[in-house]
């Protein structure tokens, strides 16, 4: 049995984070059941102002939810989703998160994910962070979340943009039990 993820996309600068995440997901060899995509209200207009196109579902072979639809299977635990990764998680959605309020499919999903023992990995592309920020991001992790910061890494030494967003988005996929091709320190 293959894995069954959610990807949440949020209005939060870095979309390009969410569009290689996806690229990647679409063509790992991990065995995956279900991939299922939801995007909140602004973040297909932070895609196409960011990535100057508009997203295109046909390009991956996911379920698109509209982010109003609680009769999405991963809005409930029985579903049995085993993995959510919020990237790009915008400050909004992360406080709506801890603060325990779910007023859309992502944080619904979010707040299923956390009471099912799933693993949440959230993707903050913010900076810098206020007291508040702080405060939800310790709130998440002491619920059991995974709060991964979109952090580009160096020592792989990334030779253009794409190789930078890839140091993020391969340390997510390893986070989420997804094979993926990224550097991994100490290997040749």
């Amino acid at each position: 049995m293959g894995k069954r993820i959610v990807v949440a996309i949020t209005g939060a600068s870095g979309s390009v984070y969410a569009k290689r995440f996806l690229a990647k997901l679409k063509c790992t060899s991990t065995p995956i059941e279900n991939c299922s995509v939801v995007f909140s209200k602004n973040a297909l207009d932070i895609w196409a102002y960011e990535l100057k196109e508009r997203f295109e579902a046909d390009s991956f072979p996911f379920k698109v939810f509209d982010p109003h639809d609680f009769y999405a299977p991963f809005a409930s635990g029985s579903a049995g989703y085993d993995t959510m990764v919020i990237i790009p998680c915008s400050m909004g959605t992360l406080g709506r998160i801890a603060s325990g309020v779910s007023d859309d499919l992502i944080t619904r999903a979010a707040d299923v994910m956390l009471k099912e023992r799933g693993k949440l990995i959230v993707v903050p592309r913010e900076t810098p962070y206020n007291l508040i920020h702080l405060r939800n991001m310790v709130t998440l992790t002491e619920a059991g979340a995974i709060v991964m910061p979109a952090s580009p890494s160096f020592y792989s030494l990334p030779m253009n943009i794409d190789d930078l967003v890839d140091t993020v988005v391969n340390r997510v996929l390893d986070l989420a039990g997804i094979v993926n091709d990224g550097y991994k320190w100490g290997e040749v």
